[in-house]
Formats: C-alpha cells, sequence, structure tokens
C-alpha cells in the first residue's frame, strides 16, 4: 500500500482541498464564511417579497410620473399676475365619509391625488365635509339659500343675523376688492357624495328659503277642580286617621341617574322632496345658463376580507388612478372648456320587454315601442361605486325612525337645473401638450445629472473612432 502510495507519488494529506481562512477575519472573530444558493424555502421568500416590492416600487415611481406630467400642464397658471384688488379663484369641494367607514379615506384620497395639481395650478379651495349621510346636501342647500337671500329675496321670516361670510364680504366690498369673475366650479368626490350634492342643489334652488313649521298639538287641560264641602271630609275624622297611622321607616333614596349622553347633532331635514321639484316655482334669482360647473370624480372604497385580492391589485396599480384623476382635475384647474351633461331616451317595447331598442317592424305597429323615460347623464355617473358600497348602506330604516336615505333613494334631476350644469373636459391637445413638457422635465432632469458626474469625475470616456465603426487608427 505504501509502495503503491509513493509510486503514484501523492499522499492522502495531499489530495484534500486546502481551505484557506481570511486572517483579517480571522483575526476579528468573524466565522468563515461559506457562499452557497439559499434552500427552497429562502427561495420562495425572496422570490415573492422581492416580486411584491419591485411592483410596488415600478408603480410609485409611475404614479409619481403621472402626476408630474399633469402638474406640468397646469403649472404656468400659477405664474400669471393678478390684479391686488382681485381675489383668486376659489373652487369648492365636497367630500363625505365613505358607506360604512369614516371620512379619513376621502381626506386621503384628496391629499394624495388632488391636492398636488391644485398646488400647482395656484388655486384656492373651501371643504364641504360631511360625516354622516345628508350632511353634504344640507350644507349646500344652506349655502345657496344665503346666497338667495343675498340676492334680494325675502323669506317669510326675516333674520337680522350677520354669518361671518357676510361680514368678510362687506369689508371687501368697502375696500374695493372684487371677486374672481371667472368660472369657479365644484369637485365632488365619490357616488354618495355626487347625490347629496345634486340633492342639495335642487333643494337650494328650488326649496322654499324657511322650512315649513308642522302645526304644533295641543295640550290637553288638565286643571284640578275644586271638591264640594259635602265630598271633603271632617277635621274630626283626618285627626283621628292621623294618630292612629304609624309613620313608616325612611327608605333609602335612591342616587339620581346619571345625565344621559348628549346625542349628535342630526342634519338639517329637507325642505322639498323630489316629488315636489316640478310644483315649486323657479327661484328669481336662479343664475342663467351655464351656472352650475362640476367635476364628479371617483372615490375607489372597498371594504371586507373577501375583497383582499381586489384591494391588493389596486394597491398595486395606483398608477392608472392617479393618471385618471390627474387629467380629470387638470380640465378644472385650466377651465378652458367645458360641456353639457347630455340627455338621452329610454325605450320599452310592448312586445318584448327584454328589447328596449326601437325597431323597424316593431314601430310598424301602434303602440308597439313606448318611450319610458328622459335620463340625465348626471344620474348614471359614478354608478359603479355602489356594487362597491358597504352593505350598511343598503340597510333599511328601523320601525319609527326617520333617518333621511339619499343613498338608497334613486336620483331625480329636475330640467330647471340639470339644463343649467356643466361639466369640465380637457381640450383636445391638451394631453399630448402634458406628455412633451414631461419629456422636456426629464430632458433637464438628465442634463443636472450629467453635469453632476462632470463635477465627481463619473463622465463616461468617449469612444475611439475604431469603436464607433469609423475609419482611424487605435490612437486617435
Amino acid at each position: 500500500m505504501a509502495e503503491k502510495a509513493a509510486a503514484n507519488g501523492a499522499t492522502p494529506a495531499a489530495t484534500a482541498p486546502k481551505t484557506v481562512d481570511n486572517p483579517a477575519l480571522r483575526m476579528m472573530g468573524l466565522p468563515r464564511f461559506k457562499f452557497k444558493l439559499p434552500s427552497r424555502n429562502w427561495l420562495i421568500f425572496l422570490i415573492v417579497t422581492g416580486s411584491f416590492t419591485t411592483a410596488l416600487l415600478y408603480d410609485r415611481y409611475h404614479k409619481k410620473k403621472a402626476q408630474r406630467r399633469w402638474c406640468s400642464l397646469v403649472s404656468h397658471l400659477a405664474e400669471e399676475t393678478l390684479p391686488a384688488n382681485m381675489m383668486p379663484r376659489r373652487i369648492t369641494i365636497f367630500l363625505a365619509a365613505p358607506p360604512g367607514d369614516s371620512i379619513r379615506p376621502a381626506r386621503e384620497h384628496f391629499h394624495e391625488y388632488i391636492k398636488p395639481i391644485l398646488v400647482a395650478g395656484a388655486l384656492d379651495w373651501e371643504v364641504v365635509e360631511g360625516r354622516r349621510e345628508g350632511e353634504v346636501r344640507a350644507g349646500l342647500a344652506e349655502k345657496i339659500r344665503k346666497l338667495r337671500k343675498r340676492y334680494g329675496e325675502v323669506p317669510q321670516q326675516d333674520s337680522t343675523e350677520e354669518s361671518e361670510d357676510d361680514l368678510v364680504k362687506e369689508v371687501r366690498q368697502k375696500s374695493g376688492i372684487s371677486e374672481w369673475d371667472g368660472a369657479a366650479g365644484d369637485l365632488v368626490l365619490g357616488r354618495h357624495t355626487w347625490k347629496e350634492y345634486v340633492r342639495g342643489l335642487h333643494e337650494g334652488w328650488l326649496g322654499p328659503l324657511d322650512q315649513l313649521q308642522a302645526p304644533e298639538p295641543q295640550e290637553a287641560d288638565t286643571k284640578i277642580l275644586p271638591t264640594s264641602p259635602e265630598d271633603s271630609p271632617s277635621t274630626d275624622t283626618i285627626s283621628t286617621e292621623a294618630a292612629s297611622d304609624v309613620t313608616p321607616p325612611a327608605e333609602p333614596v335612591a342616587p339620581d341617574p346619571p345625565p344621559p349622553k348628549p346625542s349628535k347633532p342630526t342634519p338639517i331635514p329637507p325642505y322639498i322632496i323630489p316629488a315636489d321639484y316640478p310644483s315649486h316655482p323657479t327661484s328669481p334669482s336662479l343664475p342663467s345658463q351655464q351656472s352650475f360647473l362640476s367635476l364628479p370624480l371617483p372615490l375607489p372604497h372597498l371594504l371586507g376580507f373577501f375583497h383582499t385580492p381586489t384591494r391588493v391589485y389596486r394597491f398595486l396599480t395606483r398608477r392608472r388612478l392617479a393618471d385618471s384623476t390627474g387629467q380629470s382635475v387638470a380640465a378644472l384647474v385650466l377651465a378652458s372648456q367645458y360641456r353639457p351633461y347630455t340627455q338621452s331616451t329610454e325605450y320599452v317595447s310592448a312586445i318584448d320587454p327584454e328589447d328596449a331598442s326601437p325597431s323597424a317592424d316593431a314601430s310598424a305597429e301602434e303602440g308597439a315601442v313606448a318611450q319610458a323615460k328622459q335620463t340625465w347623464e348626471q344620474e348614471g355617473a359614478l354608478k359603479q361605486e355602489e356594487r362597491e358600497w358597504h352593505k350598511s348602506a343598503w340597510k333599511a330604516n328601523e320601525e319609527g325612525s326617520d333617518k333621511e336615505r339619499v343613498w338608497q333613494e334613486p336620483m331625480v334631476i329636475d330640467d330647471r337645473i340639470g339644463q343649467r350644469m356643466r361639466i369640465f373636459e380637457l381640450e383636445s391637445g391638451e394631453e399630448e401638450k402634458a406628455t412633451k413638457l414631461e419629456e422636456q422635465n426629464r430632458r433637464d432632469e438628465q442634463g443636472y445629472l450629467e453635469k453632476v458626474k462632470d463635477l465627481i469625475g463619473w463622465k463616461k470616456a468617449e469612444k475611439k473612432g475604431w469603436e464607433m465603426g469609423l475609419e482611424g487608427d487605435e490612437s486617435d
């Protein structure tokens, strides 16, 4: 055996691989690292987390890119000068708590997707919030009623109280400061808020200035009639009965119950219901055509454990929501074009109720096709959100409860209000202009990066002529 190993010129110790430790790591007390592939479980973990992180970073990058695109389209408005005696343009934003949740999601949506574009366009705004169903309707209707009183309409009950807004406007008028003379506009967030907005618009312009008081019920006469002397007992009988009676021991007095907690303030009841719209006359201060400029925006809000896959998908595709919302808000900020809401006609066939389109054969017979009703575009705006509402929004009122349910009731549009409503939209070519501005901003950023690389010496070496496929020597 030894002779055979000597003949081969190798020993068992020489054939084993020799491992050399790093002396620096050994002196620092660190173990010897062995580079090897991770296990199966680690590979699964790294692939899942890495894929999710990559999708999230990709989405957030393009989300910010889409917001910069629309901010650059309206940023020139911030550089325009206004007269010293004129107030800037001011819009009204309507927010309401989504069904089954608080108002926080609506506020976060506004700050994340809408506010950056309003700030880029140097636009001023005021917010009307509703924490409960009906508060946005009541706030808008009360605001319109105050405007009608300011225009000279005299209510049935004159009120001498002046609000803070009236005092501010009076001071501005004395100082010679005028209001913005252009289009203002309203921004409504969510289908539930849009329903309350339309209801409040009708109530404010078609309803009365004072709420009709219900007649108070008459109180019954509860006076005690005096008794006759014959029916009253004699004093001798009373004294003997009092002497014979033994006073019972005093019972412990129960402590007074705690006072009830104050109930939350409820919205002001409506002054008019949708069924009474046609019977009420038009307000004399109702503005002319093209007066009610509005922009309904979607508010994606989905609750429930079983909707987790959809919520995760929306969380990873927020760039699409930012792009569509930014385009609509940019149209509101520019206010260069707006169109009236359209009105369509729905038909119902008397022969086949499933077929709602008037055909040639059906029209041959008299009364085969009957016109159902005229529907406005406002009624179908953001209607797809109703399928995602929480079930509490469709819950019926308890017996004896008179809670207002604007979200459940169908939307009713009066022609006098529907014809005056307008919606903002972008002009043709504005989207291409926004894309060009984004490309210009990207080139400017790349120019800044090249300057920084030159300063720190990271400039890329130029290729030789022979490397670029040109004729020349290697030393050129």
